[in-house]
């Protein structure tokens, strides 16, 4: 991204900053209605192994607050507060409205709605008081934002101090063998998936490049630091396909 002329990319094209928000909520207006179902076909169910992991490393507790920024269809909330317990409550803010309006219908389905707020916002410009939530949540969703820093300078403004960074998104493999043969898998595969399943092959194409275009763990961890967060760590899942990562506002 050259901060010169405000630019920076959507996948492997270069766009204008002011264009890409307006992209990235078109490719999940899209796709919302298979979005769950891609997921599962894409990982072969394993997301939901790496979301449980996620929820194993921050052991949610009774009458927390969380703020799940790119939350979609609630799938990290919908975790959170079946571990967390009495009292705890999230907010799922998301860029796209049709994300929300599934994930509300879930949350009827599963008589959780109670401890549910829905919220269309952006991860850049939060409309969150200082200090409101005890955790911040983002899950395969930073990649998408323009401005990875200025998400991650909000994240540590609307946590209160003690409070928990945690990010789950795909990531590099370490080894060059096994990545060039996950690019295989996602180039070839995964956009004739969402052509197939979501009649979208273009944004699945868009998801497949966005990844590639992400910071590696290492970077990833240095850029949390730098907005704040103390005791930076990540975990590799499945060898490096995905990480979470891990920071605390002290």
């Amino acid at each position: 991204m050259s901060g010169d002329d405000k630019t920076t990319h959507f996948g492997y094209q270069t766009v204008e900053e002011d264009q890409k928000s307006g992209l990235v909520q078109g490719v999940f207006t899209r796709v919302a209605s298979k979005y769950d179902v891609m997921n599962d076909l894409m990982s072969m169910g394993i997301h939901r192994v790496w979301k449980d992991a996620m929820m194993d490393w921050l052991a949610p507790r009774p009458g927390q607050r969380l703020l799940d920024v790119a939350g979609g269809t609630g799938d990290v909330s919908f975790r959170f507060l079946k571990r967390a317990g009495a009292g705890a409550h999230a907010t799922v803010l998301d860029l796209t409205e049709s994300m929300l309006i599934e994930g509300q219908k879930r949350a009827e389905a599963e008589n959780m709605a109670h401890a549910l707020d829905w919220l269309v916002g952006d991860a850049m410009a939060l409309p969150f008081a200082d200090n409101s939530f005890d955790v911040y949540t983002i899950s395969f969703g930073i990649r998408n934002v323009t401005r990875i820093e200025d998400a991650l300078s909000e994240a540590y403004r609307v946590l209160r101090p003690g409070g928990r960074l945690m990010v789950l998104e795909f990531s590099q493999l370490p080894v060059d063998g096994l990545q060039k043969l996950y690019d295989l898998y996602s180039f070839n595969v995964i956009p004739v998936m969402g052509q197939i399943v979501a009649n979208d092959r273009d944004s699945y194409q868009y998801l497949v490049e966005s990844i590639r275009r992400f910071p590696d763990q290492d970077r990833f961890a240095g850029m949390i630091r730098d907005a704040g967060f103390e005791q930076v760590k990540y975990r590799n899942l499945s060898m490096g396909i995905a990480a979470l990562h891990s920071g605390w506002k002290i």
